[in-house]
């Protein structure tokens, strides 16, 4: 009868393995997910960046034409 233990030991293991690896991809999902928002902040303020150097641009040329 040692093979039963071997087996329920087996599926314990099993089992301890899947609702680890279900945890898992649940925190690499979370972490994808504030991945993005992060990268969609840099995005925007990196964007306005970009535009208030355009404007910065923009009236320079127009204060050297005056």
């Amino acid at each position: 009868m040692p093979y039963v233990w071997s087996l329920v030991l087996l599926a314990v293991g099993l089992v301890l393995l899947a609702l680890l690896l279900v945890r898992l991809f649940r925190e690499l999902r979370r972490f994808k997910a504030v991945q993005r928002q992060v990268l969609h902040d840099l995005d925007d303020r990196s964007g306005l960046v970009k535009a208030r150097v355009a404007g910065l641009k923009v009236a320079f040329a127009q204060r050297r034409n005056r």
